[in-house]
């Protein structure tokens, strides 16, 4: 059954009548409101079908966001390859062009190495050769003798392959016992507390079996000569006995 009413207010007003969702309109103080009667049935059809359509837009708005994020992922995903990439090739450039990676402490410097083409080298029967950077004062260690010692040891092309400078402490054996290689062990015996040398090992004194190369090192092949810079930083046991002395 659809029924009228009359209203004073000029607006459009909706109510429900006997089941039906009446849409009305009031022009004037005292007229009788146009209406049409709209089923609930509709009403709830045009309700479930705005609610589809508000999550289909919701997951229309989900999926651009995911795709916008994948697309930033791998933006930088790539951007880290690309920075990875560019530290290999830098790190591969300075190699092939001789340069070391990074600056590493050394026992002689620029200036030290021009001084250096100076000096004399002494040849041994051995076939050790060396050059006395600095020459200590007091006695030299005596065989069996421990001793302390920095070295920075190099291939003959001046890469770094060892050193108890970046360390950070000598290191300690006892020289004349085989507790290092004989070009080292031989080296030392005639230096003195305080002294720096160059020691130009012939493969014949250096490592028999070479050494496998360290991260960012150079290899050192059988049998190879090798260079090491040495500064013996003194002998605890001999020290002891020239104080009481």
């Amino acid at each position: 059954m659809e029924t009228t009413s009359s209203l004073s207010l000029p607006v459009h007003f909706v109510h429900l009548i006997d089941g039906k969702l009446v849409l009305g309109s009031a022009f004037s103080k005292g007229l009788f409101a146009n209406h049409q009667g709209i089923s609930s049935d509709r009403v709830r059809g045009l309700v479930v079908r705005c609610s589809t359509l508000d999550h289909k837009a919701e997951a229309s708005r989900a999926t651009e966001w995911r795709d916008e994020f994948n697309v930033i992922k791998r933006r930088d995903f790539m951007g880290l390859i690309f920075g990875l990439s560019s530290l290999f090739i830098d790190s591969f450039d300075a190699k092939g062009a001789g340069l070391p990676p990074e600056e590493k402490p050394r026992l002689c410097d620029d200036t030290c190495e021009k001084e250096l083409e100076n000096v004399p080298v002494v040849t041994t029967e051995s076939g050790l050769q060396y050059k006395d950077i600095k020459v200590g004062e007091g006695p030299s260690p005596p065989v069996g003798f421990q001793v302390a010692a920095n070295y920075v040891a190099m291939v003959p092309s001046g890469q770094i392959f060892d050193s108890s400078l970046e360390k950070g402490l000598p290191y300690i054996f006892r020289v004349g016992s085989d507790q290092v290689i004989k070009g080292l062990d031989e080296g030392i015996l005639t230096m003195k507390i305080g002294g720096k040398r160059r020691l130009y090992i012939p493969g014949s004194l250096a490592f028999p079996k070479g050494l496998t190369s360290a991260p960012g090192r150079p290899r050192v092949a059988p049998s190879s000569p090798v260079v090491f810079d040495v500064s013996l930083e003194y002998i605890p046991g001999l020290e002891l006995e020239v104080e009481e002395e």
